[in-house]
């Protein structure tokens, strides 16, 4: 009986692979993108979802995995600004609570650490204590990463009415990804700083990002490839057939 029910589940587990997979090949993503981050949640207002990572595969996609616990906005997802076309839904804005929708290309990586993970085949950058992203929407550099020189008093308050601090007191942005939502012309209020991260435990939502367990997390930055131009997907399961990339 439990081999019997191992088999329905995996079943199950393979059905629910192959509709996803259809469902990208219905993005029609870029040529050259050849890897995709998969996160999906029940609806507009989850904070819980489900990662999973997919590999194309000759004129299709295919699972790499059957997916792993991941952590969304505290108030769950809102249309955000990237490669896609936004459907009806709330849409991100700057302090919602809410994780980004919508197709995003990947950015650089970064930690704690000097030196990159072993096996990283990304871009890797080393958050500091001088490591700011900026939040401010009144600001001229709202949503990106800054350094305050070594030759300044390091006092981000001089600079910015808000920021993120990249290098926590906690573990949270030990490891981490940045998610390229908003950038480009970039809009004031619409959101800023987002990143796939360590989650601070399962179920425990975020303020916007995407977060999951290190070693989750870990096994997705090694697996990912810069000649590959991945991107994030991430929707409410039941937009995603509805979700069209910008052309």
């Amino acid at each position: 009986m439990k081999r019997l029910a191992c088999l329905v589940v995996l079943a199950l587990l393979t059905a629910c692979s192959v509709q996803l997979e259809r469902a990208l090949l219905s993005l029609d993503l870029p040529a050259a993108t050849t890897q995709v981050i998969l996160s999906t949640t029940s609806g507009w207002h989850d904070p819980t979802a489900t990662v999973r990572c997919f590999e194309r595969s000759g004129s299709g996609w295919q699972a790499v995995d059957f997916g792993v616990p991941a952590s969304v906005g505290r108030s769950g997802l809102g249309w955000g600004l990237g490669m896609h076309v936004d459907g009806g839904g709330p849409q991100k804005r700057e302090g919602d609570g809410r994780a980004p929708a919508g197709i995003f290309s990947i950015g650089t990586a970064f930690g704690y650490a000097v030196a990159a993970p072993d096996g990283l085949a990304v871009p890797y950058r080393q958050a500091t204590e001088r490591d700011y992203f900026v939040d401010a929407s009144d600001s001229l550099a709202y949503n990106q990463w800054q350094s305050i020189p070594a030759s300044q008093v390091n006092d981000p308050k001089a600079h910015w009415s808000s920021y993120e601090r990249m290098r926590r007191d906690d573990a949270l942005y030990e490891l981490g990804m940045v998610v390229n939502h908003n950038t480009g012309d970039v809009v004031p209020g619409r959101g800023s700083a987002i990143f796939l991260h360590v989650w601070s435990g399962q179920g425990k939502p975020t303020a916007g990002c995407t977060a999951m367990s290190r070693e989750d997390l870990l096994r997705v930055m090694t697996w990912l490839r810069s000649d590959s131009r991945p991107v994030l997907v991430q929707v409410p399961l039941d937009e995603l057939q509805r979700l069209q990339r910008k052309l």
